[in-house]
């Protein structure tokens, strides 16, 4: 493969003016303008609760700031199942409300706001001899599942083991009864969460990544702002703001212990781990396989790879410190086992293995029975913290959070921004397109003398970006170099690399080849990959 030792900045190429219209500024830009402004609200956390909050409160007209210490989704929201869904378990608990709102969320996030980013996943839901619950109950309950969601997915039903063989060759018949069928929607949550922070500065909020707060500001007891330190030159700046908003997931009594050190814990987590596999075989649905009366183990065709997971268990350790365990590992894989043939779940094929904190209000009882729910609350200094919920309804949560500071007593944020309720429903996501379009354009628009894309690489750029793919595409007809794959096993380009950089915020290797890019999970990201993407990652 050809050196990229040479591959300029996109700035310095003679055609750059013609690659896209976004270009992210440079840190030192972004650091002057948070220190130099009053803002409306200062989110602190990069998750996606913060990313969607600080999106709809720049669509409302306030002047926003979002930083993180980390990259953005750089913890628990790229370490999720990767899934959109309605919650087919919480109908055991009878929380018909709260299953079909969440369809509403997933159906419209998968077909209005981010179809280039999400994709319909079909489930089967084995029903074994012995198991926890009867064929009959699990067919009653798919099709209930589909009523939920006015049954745009089809009707949910019972499908005969050998049918569901031949979509998942892998499935354990053994024993098996029946199998059950409903849909549900999956992404890649690194992708979506971004996406995310593009159309929040599209409406004007003004984000910085590696950037964590060393201190919070006060003026007459109230929170009034944050201390800062840039992790990737080690500059220290401040940014003031008339309200902030702690939204760190699993940091969120640390930053409330900033604001109060008397402040009583308000949040428990509970780790959930995954395993990514090399496939054995075409999955062309999902399994979503009973363990007990409450939990579900998932093996789920994602990016090409198997995943695997998820744990449920009290964590009680430093987050910084979350990781998979040899007896994660073992767990996933006794699971999986129920449901999924030995060969499949070879020790070797294992490429990856990851791990999030899921943020659960306080309280007593088994993390796998609380509620994923969202809690809003005001400390002492009057800092919001808002910790909790599902990715599925990440937009409902900005929405929830946008009502709290409009009903904040006195209104601190004064009265002249857009009530949520008069924003859009249903605001796209940058690049939102249909991908099979995209796709068969980049291949056919291919202008001469450049090389044609490969097919794979269409999709996945297609996938991956929407219509952005189209300047992704361009930046590769302009420098042939960028149109080379970053590693012969994988359809990624080094002009995502290039992209990532000057468009995407992509600081560090890891930022590139674990979110941008997926080339991590999948086993690909050897040494010298790394060594040639930092290096591109340097020329800004």
């Amino acid at each position: 493969m050809t050196t990229l030792q040479s591959v300029p900045a996109l700035g310095t190429h003679p055609a750059a003016g013609s690659t896209a219209s976004f270009k992210a500024a440079s840190r030192a830009e972004t650091r002057e303008q948070l220190s130099k402004a009053q803002y409306d609200l200062l989110v602190i956390g990069g998750g996606i609760l913060g990313i969607s909050t600080a999106w709809h409160a720049a669509q409302s007209g306030l002047r926003v700031a979002l930083v993180d210490a980390g990259d953005f989704a750089g913890a628990t929201s790229s370490a999720s199942s990767k899934l959109l869904h309605g919650g087919l378990r919480y109908l055991q608990t009878g929380a018909v409300k709260l299953v079909a709102e969440n369809h509403f969320e997933r159906r419209a996030v998968s077909r209005q706001v981010a179809p280039h980013l999400a994709n319909p996943l079909t489930f089967y839901l084995p029903v074994y001899k012995g198991g926890p619950h009867g064929a009959a109950k699990l067919g009653a309950g798919v099709f209930a599942y589909s009523a939920l969601s006015a049954f745009g997915d089809g009707v949910g039903h019972l499908l005969s083991p050998a049918k569901a063989q031949q979509d998942v060759p892998e499935l354990r018949t053994e024993n098996l009864k029946a199998v059950a069928v409903y849909g549900d929607d999956q992404m890649n949550d690194a992708r979506m969460a971004l996406m995310t922070v593009r159309a929040a500065v599209d409406s004007g909020a003004v984000v910085l990544n590696h950037a964590e707060v060393t201190g919070l500001r006060f003026t007459r007891g109230r929170v009034t702002g944050a201390d800062l330190k840039d992790r990737v030159g080690g500059e220290e700046f401040g940014v003031n703001a008339r309200l902030v908003l702690n939204a760190t997931g699993p940091w969120v009594d640390h930053l409330r212990a900033m604001e109060d050190p008397n402040a009583a814990p308000s949040i428990r987590l509970s780790k959930g781990a995954h395993l990514v596999l090399k496939r054995t075989s075409p999955w062309k649905a999902a399994l979503a396989t009973p363990i007990d009366k409450y939990r579900i183990t998932f093996a789920l065709p994602w990016e090409d790879m198997l995943l695997l997971g998820t744990t449920d268990e009290e964590y009680e350790g430093d987050p910084r410190d979350v990781s998979v365990t040899e007896k994660d590992t073992d767990q996933i894989l006794d699971e999986a086992a129920f449901s999924v043939r030995d060969q499949q779940l070879k020790r070797d094929l294992i490429t990856y293995s990851f791990a999030g904190l899921r943020v659960l209000p306080g309280g007593p009882g088994k993390t796998a029975q609380a509620k994923r729910e969202t809690v809003v609350t005001e400390g002492r200094g009057g800092m919001l913290s808002v910790a909790g919920g599902k990715w599925t309804t990440f937009r409902h949560i900005g929405r929830t959070v946008m009502k709290k500071l409009e009903s904040l007593p006195g209104h601190p944020l004064g009265e002249d921004f857009e009530p949520v309720k008069e924003l859009p429903k249903r605001m796209p996501l940058p690049g939102v397109a249909n991908p099979r379009a995209v796709a068969h354009r980049l291949l056919v628009d291919n202008p001469a003398p450049g090389p044609r894309m490969a097919a794979d690489t269409a999709k996945h750029l297609a996938t991956h970006y929407g219509s952005l793919a189209f300047d992704i595409a361009r930046m590769a007809n302009e420098n042939p170099q960028l149109g080379e794959r970053v590693h012969p096993d994988a359809p990624e380009i080094w002009a995502q690399v290039a992209y990532a950089r000057d468009h995407e915020w992509a600081e560090t290797a890891d930022d590139v080849l674990r979110r941008r890019t997926t080339l991590t999970i999948r086993g690909l990201a050897t040494d010298d990959v790394r060594a040639k993407v930092q290096d591109v990652l340097d020329k800004k």
